[in-house]
């Protein structure tokens, strides 16, 4: 990444009860990443995009599950999800 910043590469914040609870408690960050992101890469783009120091990025790959649906087999899109540490005392501030 040379001084580009790919938006579309981080997908959004996970707002769930865990994540939630991991923000309070240990003040980690939880994001939905495209699947050909690597940590380096992602540790860059939260850096430059919320002005914050990552100390450490855990990765959580989601696979899809088998559903039935009036009938049709299908099935739900895997996913990548980024669990970011943030040094001690910063935050991310998503408007609220």
């Amino acid at each position: 990444m040379t001084g580009i910043i790919n938006y579309d590469k981080v997908k959004g914040f996970v707002f769930t009860e865990k994540a939630n609870k991991l923000i309070a408690e240990n003040g980690k960050y939880t994001f939905w990443v495209s699947k050909d992101i690597n940590k380096k890469e992602i540790a860059s783009l939260i850096k430059k995009l919320y002005n914050v120091t990552v100390k450490k990025i855990n990765i959580i790959n989601t696979a899809g599950k088998p559903k039935i649906f009036r009938g049709y087999h299908t099935s739900t899109s895997s996913a990548k999800k980024a669990v970011i540490t943030l040094e001690k005392g910063q935050t991310i501030n998503f408007g609220s």
